[in-house]
């Protein structure tokens, strides 16, 4: 499942809004004659790039990119990156190579000595 859905996650497209209300559909009749869901809203998506296809009913989208997280950005409480302790040793989301941004990173070894019990 999780494999699923990180390949749509991957292959999610940006998407504008053709048809400017957003509000659900107003109508007049009785509940047996109710929108169906999928045309509830009067609004379509459209591909950002005008040279990719319509998203299916299955694929993701997106509207607006997400913000970038290595820079700081106190109006969307973003922290940023910079100064952040990394694992040099990890190729996931703690790892040097991602937190870092590309931006390189200094190491420091430390020894600690213990003394038993």
């Amino acid at each position: 499942v999780g494999d699923a859905l990180k390949d749509r996650f991957d292959g999610a497209s940006r998407v504008m809004l053709s048809g400017a209300e957003l509000e659900p559909a107003a109508r007049n009749d009785p509940a047996p004659h109710r929108v169906p869901r999928r045309d509830r809203y009067r609004f379509t998506l459209r591909p950002h790039n005008p040279d990719h296809k319509s998203p299916g009913a299955k694929d993701l989208v997106y509207l607006e990119p997400s913000p970038g997280f290595c820079e700081k950005n106190p109006r969307l409480g973003i922290p940023g990156t910079h100064g952040r302790a990394c694992n040099d040793t990890s190729i996931g989301v703690d790892g040097c190579d991602l937190m870092c941004c590309g931006r390189g990173f200094r190491t420091q070894t430390m020894f600690v000595v213990e003394r038993c019990n």
